[in-house]
């Protein structure tokens, strides 16, 4: 496993200064690179490396290290470009959005994040400083803070490359750490099932149902806010949008930690796996009118089962993905599916067999059947060998 761990850093205004020249001159650098290879057709490292490296070096004042990494970024950015063009992400070929995103150079803003390696960036843990190299030198005894856990997993995992960060004012250090994974449960003696909705945010088979009522309501209340702010869009309007700009995100990724945390907590407890909706393309598959599609683009379930699926694998718990296909109106007892067995939003009755009961509950069931289902057909026989005898 590869976690990210985010270290805030510390700087005294003077090193503050010298970190933000160094990433502005590593992000021109960057995009004049960008655009030498999007004229020069030479995407590649080797390729750019030979148009760039060292004009790089002389025009920004950039070591060796430095200029090899914005070069890399470059190239890193149209390897991703491309990919989504392939993948249809900017429509298709030939329209507006492809044809804007592909007739022009990759750009990057002059606080975008920047990777430093180890001859570039070196950690003092017991005083809690690092040493960076700037543009004006190497720069000693940058303090950094964090989570006492965190830390102690920076320290003892840390490996590869880190990213330099400079967010709404603050500075941080994306740390790329090297966990091993533990030993997964190859015997688990069933699944949890989890239904992720919106007016539910997890629903589990075990009984556990996280609302999501409050957090709808303060995304409503934020949404509000900045629409009322854009349209009086004074002075003070803009400085009230910078300050909450990113509270929402912020806030619905804590409550997705928690979330996961007492899912994954629980499966490895009672000994189960875990098994989750593979909600691929819900967002392009959706039907919605307008008024419901900010709600439903607004829904961070990608968020939570990423956070479940890492969290699983740190505690050795298997996951499922299973097709979500009529789970809300598949009867959990019968597995009679009818679309009036969904009455409303909350409420679940079999036309069948009579069985009542909340919906996302009976989702959550049959989503914990298909768990156990796909992990039996994907596990390896447990039989003994049969021993022919002639």
């Amino acid at each position: 496993m590869k976690p990210v761990v985010r270290v805030k850093l510390l700087p005294t205004p003077a090193q503050a200064a010298a970190l933000e020249a160094t990433l502005h001159a590593c992000n021109e650098a960057a995009t004049w690179a960008a655009h030498v290879a999007f004229e020069e057709k030479a995407a590649k490292p080797l390729a750019l490396r030979k148009h760039t490296y060292q004009q790089i070096k002389a025009r920004w004042n950039l070591g060796a290290q430095a200029a090899q990494h914005a070069i890399k970024k470059t190239c890193d950015a149209y390897t991703t470009l491309r990919a989504n063009l392939r993948n249809g992400n900017y429509g298709k070929p030939g329209s507006k959005r492809y044809e804007k995103a592909a007739g022009k150079p990759v750009a990057f803003r002059a606080d975008a994040a920047q990777p430093y390696d180890d001859r570039m960036l070196s950690w003092q843990h017991e005083q809690r400083t690092v040493s960076v190299w700037t543009t004006a030198g190497r720069m000693r005894n940058v303090a950094f803070t964090g989570e006492p856990g965190q830390l102690a997993v920076v320290a003892a995992h840390r490996k590869g490359e880190s990213d330099l960060l400079c967010r709404g004012g603050q500075w941080y250090l994306l740390v790329t750490c090297d966990i091993a994974e533990a030993e997964q449960n190859a015997h688990p003696v069933g699944f949890v099932g989890v239904d992720l909705g919106i007016v539910n945010i997890a629903t589990t088979s075990t009984g556990k149902r996280h609302s999501g009522r409050r957090m709808n309501r303060r995304r409503e209340a934020d949404r509000k806010l900045r629409t009322k702010l854009q349209k009086k869009n004074t002075k003070s309007a803009k400085r009230r949008a910078k300050k909450h700009a990113g509270k929402e995100k912020r806030r619905a990724r804590d409550i997705n930690h928690k979330i996961s945390k007492r899912i994954v907590a629980e499966a490895q407890r009672t000994g189960r796996g875990i098994a989750l909706e593979d909600l691929t393309g819900i967002r392009g598959r959706a039907r919605l009118r307008r008024p419901q599609r900010v709600t439903l683009h607004s829904w961070s379930f990608h968020q939570l089962g990423a956070f479940i699926a890492y969290k699983a694998k740190r505690a050795g718990v298997p996951v499922a993905y299973v097709d979500p296909a009529y789970t809300s109106r598949e009867c959990s007892r019968c597995h009679h599916i009818e679309k009036a067995n969904r009455p409303s939003q909350a409420v679940f009755v079999c036309r069948s067999c009579g069985f009542a009961e909340h919906a996302d509950r009976n989702s959550s069931h049959n989503i914990s059947h298909r768990g156990w289902y796909a992990w039996v057909r994907g596990a390896e026989s447990q039989a003994p060998a049969l021993t022919l005898i002639a």
